[in-house]
């Protein structure tokens, strides 16, 4: 149950074009209540513009929506507690504290601390990021860096999460922890 007290943190991970944005709304629509929408995306090109654009056009009108690049503690601080939030996204969120030159270090340190208050808000929060380490390998020393980083912020988002789900062609598989998964196969494997 998502608009009740058993999700508190819902984490939704995929790729470009995996439903996850259109997952996020449909459920911040089905919650009911009031619902705020913290955009991270920065609007560099024409491309970026657009793509903000038919995001913004595909939620509803009366939701509130908080444009926040890096501070996501602030964003919250601005929130009321009784108002769902849907985070979009954690890809961007992580980029923007790199090219503000944050070290990897404090960036990881805000992940825990911003995903932990996520965590104990009275309403539910759907935070959305991009998986990137199924792709091509990066041919810069930047690039590598952007890719295993954000790779360690959805680990740490996805430990604090109650529910991670990996959306695949707008379908979703249930991330399970490994110990979790093999805990029905513990005799099979011979572990303790």
């Amino acid at each position: 149950m998502l608009g009740g007290s058993a999700v508190s943190l819902l984490v939704l991970l995929g790729g470009a074009r995996s439903g996850k944005s259109s997952y996020a709304v449909d459920l911040g629509r089905r919650l009911g209540g009031p619902v705020t929408y913290v955009a991270t995306a920065p609007s560099l090109d024409d491309d970026m513009a657009q793509r903000i654009a038919r995001h913004r056009n595909e939620r509803p009108a009366e939701w509130t929506t908080v444009e926040e690049q890096a501070d996501l503690s602030a964003a919250l601080d601005g929130i009321p507690n009784d108002h769902a939030v849907i985070i979009d996204c954690l890809t961007l969120w992580t980029s923007n504290m790199l090219w503000q030159e944050h070290t990897e270090p404090s960036i990881l340190d805000t992940a825990h601390v911003t995903s932990e208050r996520c965590a104990t808000r009275a309403r539910p929060v759907i935070a959305i990021s991009n998986e990137v380490g199924l792709g091509v390998h990066p041919e810069t020393d930047l690039g590598r860096t952007y890719r295993d980083l954000l790779g360690r912020v959805n680990q740490v988002w996805t430990r604090r999460a109650d529910v991670a789900l990996m959306m695949v062609a707008g379908r979703a598989l249930r991330l399970e922890t490994p110990d979790g998964l093999l805990g029905t196969m513990r005799n099979d494997l011979d572990l303790p």
